[in-house]
């Protein structure tokens, strides 16, 4: 039966396969981070060469995410449908095209395609690699894991930040875009030795394929299990379709997650992307902005760490409402701060508690659902939430002029203590429950 995969999967321990599964999932998602965030250092001076307004500027901000908009609706359907491995390894080349040729854009209209490319491929990649992930993950580690993938986030901000200083001075934004497509290529290749998730292979009926691969993570581990017990086909997964998110069974979780990943994907895009013009209409040097943004940037490692840890110690949930009230609060004192030591530390703060939550809620997304559908679940989710990084964004440098900086950060504090209450509300505990129990036992419920 299939649950003799799932709970040997369970069950076996921590081991080179997993780690180098992490490793090489969380490479992608490194460089990932660092075209977004590399944006954040380089709508200034791609707004002087193409001499934008504040408008054309946001809009280009929020090419990005659009584009992970986009990514992120297509991509769980079709992971779903023709495997994690196979999406995950071209949504990598489409990020990679849509870079690439964001360093060569000769005007402003091909850069905003650029950009959407570029999205398309990064928006489609995140909840198909947090999939697979925590398909192969142990039960008892699986949070840990994807809060440990996600922190990869972190190292792609700071390169960027590396980037920002040593590289854009000397060869410009184009040059930082260059660097940061073709190190992507290689990672895509390096993909190609990873199994199939042995979960998605059992559902479509491949159970020797699954246990094929079930021995491979086993023998890692050092021991390869003897299963004398034939193989069998699961039966016919029921839950198929967009509209089975909304079944019963789901309908909680589904509003849960929608408004989770608007509110931290708004709160993110509209603070991040524009940190370094705000510090610069404050009154700080391009350069120096830049500098401290960079460095502030650093505490969103002990941000992923701890809440790698208190993942699975105190739960997904009591720590993501913590993380997220966190960042609420710091987002108030950052937007009331100047340039002086206490900016400095509230920016810093709000690196470590606002990435922390993102770590949870990819944690969390993919939990929620059945194999079936989990793919499709996670990416809906994820693209819910870009509408939110297509807003944030934009609407930023719009607000600032009208609202003060002041009153724009209070809106992102509100926000996010909104999205708080939903998960306090809402949200169920997923520690130490096999994803099996979390997802089929719906199904049944729902049928």
């Amino acid at each position: 039966m299939t649950g003799s995969f799932t709970s040997r999967l369970d069950a076996v321990a921590l081991n080179r396969f997993h780690w180098k599964l992490l490793i090489v999932s969380g490479l992608g998602w490194m460089f990932d981070a660092m075209d977004v965030i590399l944006v954040a250092f380089l709508l200034r001076p791609i707004t002087t060469e193409f001499v934008l307004d504040p408008q054309r500027a946001g809009i280009l901000a929020a090419a990005t995410p659009a584009g992970m908009f986009l990514g992120a609706a297509i991509s769980g359907r079709l992971a779903d449908r023709y495997g994690r491995k196979t999406i995950f390894q071209i949504t990598l080349l489409v990020f990679s095209a849509g870079t690439l040729l964001s360093a060569v854009a000769p005007s402003y209209e091909l850069l905003l395609v650029a950009r959407v490319l570029a999205g398309i491929g990064l928006g489609g990649e995140l909840p198909v690699v947090a999939t697979l992930v925590s398909e192969f993950s142990p039960r008892a580690f699986r949070g840990r894991m994807i809060v440990l993938l996600e922190s990869f986030w972190a190292y792609g901000t700071i390169a960027a930040g590396l980037i920002a200083v040593f590289v854009v001075p000397q060869f410009g934004w184009r040059g930082a875009f260059l660097v940061g497509a073709l190190p992507a290529l290689y990672i895509a290749y390096l993909r190609r030795a990873l199994p199939e998730s042995p979960r998605y292979l059992a559902s479509r009926g491949l159970m020797n394929e699954a246990d094929a691969v079930v021995r491979t993570v086993e023998r890692e581990g050092g021991a390869a299990l003897i299963t004398v017990a034939r193989a069998v086909a699961p039966p016919p997964a029921p839950m198929v379709g967009l509209g089975d998110l909304w079944a019963p069974a789901f309908v909680r979780r589904t509003l849960m997650l929608w408004i989770l990943w608007f509110g931290i994907v708004f709160t993110y895009y509209g603070i991040f992307l524009w940190a370094p013009t705000i510090l610069a209409a404050r009154g700080m040097t391009v350069q120096r902005s830049n500098e401290f943004f960079f460095l502030s940037t650093i505490a969103q490692i002990p941000g992923y760490f701890s809440a790698a840890w208190l993942v699975e110690r105190w739960g997904r949930k009591p720590t993501l409402v913590a993380y997220l009230v966190g960042t609420a609060a710091s987002a108030f004192f950052f937007g009331n701060a100047g340039t002086d030591a206490g900016a400095f530390i509230w920016i810093s703060l709000l690196s470590f508690f606002n990435l922390g939550a993102w770590g949870v809620v990819y944690t969390y997304s993919p939990e929620l659902y059945p194999t079936a559908i989990r793919a499709t679940g996670a990416g809906t989710a994820a693209s819910v939430g870009r509408i939110g990084g297509i807003i944030g964004p934009f609407l930023t440098p719009v607000l600032v002029p009208i609202w003060g900086q002041t009153g724009v950060f209070v809106m992102f504090m509100i926000l996010l203590l909104v999205t708080a209450l939903n998960v306090f509300l809402l949200a169920e505990e997923t520690k130490g429950r096999s994803l099996e129990e979390l997802g089929e036992g719906r199904v049944a419920a729902a049928s």
